[in-house]
């Protein structure tokens, strides 16, 4: 939601051990919850707080986004329990008695789910109050919040697997037996989520106004259907017999589906496609750039216009405030916060630009892509690197120096390399996004309304300088601009450029239906169709064109198969989504993350002054995950608070 103030009341929980005279305005008179609904200020107030329990995930410390092998924080915030929670899990520091990230008690940085689902409560046992209210606007406010309360719960079987089902709200006179419930089985939850949302949609309004965007509304609320069910038909919680085949309840019963259901890929497919449907009816697209390139590009666009609107398609998709391609964003942000992915990620302004201010804040310069990326990313040809023909694995680490500006092959490159700097082959004739995604030796940085001639050695720009930013440095050596609007500056919070942090747009809903398409029925021009979408707006050819030529792919015709275009789908929502929090949840619904997150993450020699001693990977971080890590633990006291509740496997 763009300006949502959620600091305007107190929340306000009704708990059993609560009385009912729990806040005194004047010796004789006591407020009471219903007197907190009189006016619709008072509801919008309490609509806000409901909203308030999005998890921050535009918020550094706080992300669930970096989670997984795609990013890799400055190395002196390793034991500093505050800090890079999710990487924390991911180094196997979950713990049950401090979970890191717990949704489901708010513990160590996450936000208390539950206690959103019980603020939903309340407000839906109490807006029928509001006495300046029309119908039709309490019935659509109720929509939103039933919505809200199902994407919370979603949330948690997300992370926890069976969840408790809150389907009564607590009050003061509750029993034991009420209070203390057990968890119930995947399918179940899924289908009260899946209860609630279809209980909610026909009353939110089909499109919100501009000046409420980030409010659910039916183009939402049916995305969140479409993903639900594309979770639900997932092989982590359809029919995962493996991990959970003896995870039972105390009736001994499976908590999870252990018999694989082909037909769910089915209901996600059609819940996709009436996403899809409304998406575009209400003119939601594939984001494409139509302003004017900045200044310090018109000569790159005039000798290299093709590849550089592709580029500025790619670069600018996320950070351009509510466009075209957005189908939900978080945007409930602190202005004044300098915490952001996108302030951490942004690189500091070198010396030797105009305007150059010399301060960490709003640009900490710090979080940065781990090598592993760097190789995710296709060549132009639309392969990975391992599959490409023309792409020697062998000699990708050799040290080259790019064309100079007046040779003829310099053209393709204009905009996108500097002219005669040194850099590897790893780095060339590779697809579009990774040029506009990531900050590179002999790339470019557009930022701080410049554009920056990233080398990343230490000592030149982007790279780690001992008398400026010691502590402040990209630990590998390779960026991520993908989150840093152009135009954002260091210095306050007035020289950034917010925007919503995408948490489904619609290169999701393409790439879902191609994959539901897939497991559904297997491969076929249609589900080619989907994966292209995405594709040519990434600038890459068709999957079914360079995958079926033997001179370019080492494995022809694996798109033919549901297993190979199965992989080939995932590959692309990789790199698609790169770095906004898709990938781990890809590779847990597809039991590929114990394999995937294993290893160390990887980098290059950041206190390297040049091309020889810094292209020298190393070991930058270890890694740990496995099995038990697929499920949060749900922490010690809520165990030791409800005997019915049984803990997650291995914790």
């Amino acid at each position: 939601m763009k300006l949502f103030n959620t600091t305007v009341l107190a929340i306000i929980l009704i708990a059993a051990v609560s009385c009912k005279k729990y806040l005194d305005v004047v010796p004789d008179n006591t407020l009471k919850v219903e007197d907190i609904y009189d006016t619709k200020t008072d509801a919008w107030n309490a609509l806000a707080r409901a909203y308030n329990f999005i998890p921050r995930d535009d918020d550094t410390h706080l992300s669930t986004w970096t989670l997984g092998d795609e990013w890799l924080g400055r190395l002196d915030l390793n034991d500093n329990t505050g800090n890079l929670r999710a990487m924390r899990i991911m180094r196997g520091l979950q713990s049950q008695t401090a979970p890191q990230l717990g949704f489901w008690s708010g513990t160590e940085g996450g936000k208390p789910l539950y206690r959103g689902i019980r603020q939903a409560d309340v407000f839906l046992a109490n807006i029928d109050k509001v006495r300046d209210m029309q119908e039709a606007e309490i019935k659509e406010w109720k929509a939103q919040v039933k919505m809200l309360k199902a994407y919370y719960m979603f949330l948690l079987v997300k992370h926890y697997g069976p969840i408790v089902i809150p389907d009564k709200m607590a009050q003061p006179e509750s029993q034991p037996e009420e209070l203390f419930l057990p968890r119930k089985k995947v399918e179940e939850c899924f289908q009260y989520i899946l209860g609630l949302i279809n209980e909610a949609i026909p009353d939110l309004v089909e499109r919100t106004d501009a000046n409420n965007a980030g409010q659910i509304d039916q183009i939402v609320a049916k995305a969140i259907k479409a993903k639900v069910l594309f979770f639900r038909a997932s092989p982590f919680f359809n029919g995962n017999r493996e991990y959970f085949g003896d995870f039972m309840d105390t009736d001994g019963k499976p908590f999870f589906d252990v018999d694989y259901k082909q037909e769910k890929w089915k209901e996600a497919l059609d819940a996709t496609n009436e996403a899809i449907a409304i998406a575009e009816a209400n003119g939601k697209r594939l984001y494409q750039y139509t302003r004017e390139p900045y200044s310090y590009d018109r000569d790159a666009f005039a000798q290299n216009g093709d590849n550089m609107k592709t580029l500025y398609n790619l670069r600018m998709l996320v950070c351009d405030p509510w466009n075209e391609e957005l189908v939900w964003g978080y945007s409930n942000l602190n202005y004044y916060d300098q915490g952001e992915l996108a302030h951490a990620t942004n690189i500091r302004l070198p010396a030797g630009y105009e305007g150059v201010v010399n301060t960490a804040a709003f640009s900490w310069q710090w979080l940065g892509a781990s090598y592993q990326m760097a190789e995710r990313y296709y060549t132009k040809n639309g392969l990975p690197i391992e599959e490409d023909q023309t792409f020697d694995k062998s000699i990708m680490h050799e040290i080259i120096t790019t064309p100079g500006a007046a040779a003829p092959e310099y053209r393709p490159l204009s905009g996108i390399m500097q002219p005669g700097a040194q850099t590897i082959r790893l780095y060339m004739n590779r697809e579009p996004r990774f040029y506009a995604n990531l900050g590179i030796t002999a790339g470019y940085w557009r930022a701080h309304i410049v554009r920056v001639n990233t080398m990343m050695f230490s000592g030149t720009d982007g790279g780690f300088n001992s008398s400026v930013n010691n502590t402040d440095y990209i630990a590998t050596g390779i960026g991520v601009q993908k989150f840093v609007h152009p135009e954002s500056q260091s210095g306050a919070w007035q020289r950034t450029i917010k925007f919503p942090y995408p948490l489904i747009r619609m290169a999701d809903l393409y790439l879902m239906k191609a994959e539901a398409m897939n497991e559904f029925s297997g491969p076929s021009g249609q589900v080619y169709e989907e994966i292209n979408k995405v594709r040519r707006r990434a600038g890459v050819p068709d999957v079914q064109v360079v995958w079926a030529d033997p001179s370019l792919c080492r494995s022809p015709g694996k798109h033919t198969s549901k297993e190979g275009l199965r992989d080939i789908i995932l590959q692309e929502r990789s790199i698609e989504f790169a770095f906004e929090g898709q990938y781990f949840w890809d590779m847990i619904r597809h039991k590929r993350a114990v394999t995937a997150f294993s290893l160390p993450i990887r980098g290059w020699t950041h206190t390297g002054t040049n091309a020889s001693s810094f292209f020298v990977l190393q070991d930058k971080q270890a890694r740990r995950f496995t099995i038990t890590d697929c499920l949060w633990p749900i922490d010690l006291n809520e165990m030791n608070t409800n005997g019915k509740l049984i803990q997650n496997p291995g914790w």
